[in-house]
């Protein structure tokens, strides 16, 4: 087929919308704003922050630092924190006991950033693998996550992190009805008000390697038999779609206010997908893997580094995501804000 010459189209030229930085934002179609960003920040007992290697520019905070980290977010515009507990290694149990310590970790530093600053959220993680000595995110029985017993101890944990002032409930251990039974039980405690965020869909990935290593947790797939090998009984096979919206129906319909894709950048369609077939906010987790890659590339001299922060937090806005759970937040805020 022969075309007429370019002459023939005048009127399409659609490069007239790019040729200046206000008529590409006047016509951007997805914007990034602090607005979108939560911050997923790891606590420890310590004093003062304790960097992550395998994170470069990440830092576990101490209670304090968490506390001064939340007026920082108030400041920047972030909407709120996503809080993980780095636990010491003395302290665990194969049971995760020490998950609904309401004297522990995640309940003090929870209390000291509401604290701090009371108009910033809170989102606590609901699961045992920061707590287990075998990194998993339930109890183990006979080699396997048993999935009704680990739910009786995600209810008292979330629970306990309702009562510390945590605002969202992030249940992310993937056992089967626990949005049911935390909401029942945040309703029977007059804590309705509590939200939930579910890992509706939540993959066995390869990305969460650097975030074992910020929380310290128990080496999978030690040889023992109540040790398995990976999560890949509970968690998602990244072969699925069709999968991830009947987790998503479940969970809705289980009481969940939000639900979560989880990882992010690998998962850009299972975050359309959702969007598309639900009518409930859906956000997005730019994982630790995809933190370390970005970070290693920019530092290397391959990616620009500010550039490939803000573009790829753009692309959750792009596939639909009402926001991202990302390490980026605070540096991303500047940036949005310079």
């Amino acid at each position: 087929m022969t075309l007429p010459p370019l002459a023939a189209y005048p009127a399409l030229r659609l490069r007239r919308l790019r040729q200046t930085d206000w008529v590409r934002r006047l016509v951007r179609e997805s914007v990034l704003t602090p607005a979108d960003l939560i911050w997923s920040m790891v606590v420890h007992e310590g004093e003062g922050q304790v960097p992550v290697g395998s994170m470069p520019g990440i830092s576990r905070f101490s209670v304090k630092d968490a506390a001064a980290a939340a007026r920082e977010a108030r400041d920047l515009g972030i909407p709120a924190i996503a809080v993980f507990p780095h636990i010491d290694g003395a302290k665990k149990d194969a049971e995760g006991t020490l998950a609904h310590d309401a004297d522990g970790l995640v309940a003090r530093a929870v209390k000291a950033m509401k604290d701090a600053a009371p108009e910033v959220g809170i989102m606590c993680d609901v699961a045992l693998d920061p707590f287990t000595t075998h990194g998993h995110d339930g109890v183990v029985r006979g080699g396997r996550i048993v999935n009704d017993e680990t739910i009786e101890r995600l209810v008292h944990q979330g629970i306990m992190q309702a009562r510390a002032g945590c605002d969202i409930l992030a249940p992310s251990d993937m056992m089967d009805g626990r949005c049911g039974a935390l909401r029942t039980a945040l309703e029977a405690e007059g804590l309705q008000d509590v939200m939930i965020m579910s890992y509706a869909a939540k993959y066995a990935s390869a990305f969460y390697g650097p975030y074992r290593e910020a929380i310290g947790s128990g080496k999978l797939g030690s040889g023992d038999v109540e040790n398995p090998g990976d999560k890949r009984t509970y968690q998602m096979d990244p072969a699925n779609h069709a999968e991830a919206l009947r987790e998503v129906a479940l969970d809705i319909a289980e009481g969940a206010d939000m639900v979560m894709v989880k990882p992010g950048l690998p998962y850009l369609d299972i975050v359309r997908q959702v969007v598309d077939a639900f009518s409930l906010p859906t956000f997005a987790f730019q994982v630790s893997g995809e933190y370390a890659m970005l970070m290693a590339a920019a530092q290397n001299g391959w990616l620009d580094e500010e550039r490939a922060i803000l573009e790829s937090l753009g692309a959750f806005k792009r596939a639909g995501a009402a926001g991202v759970i990302t390490y980026f937040a605070p540096r991303a805020a500047r940036l949005l804000g310079a």
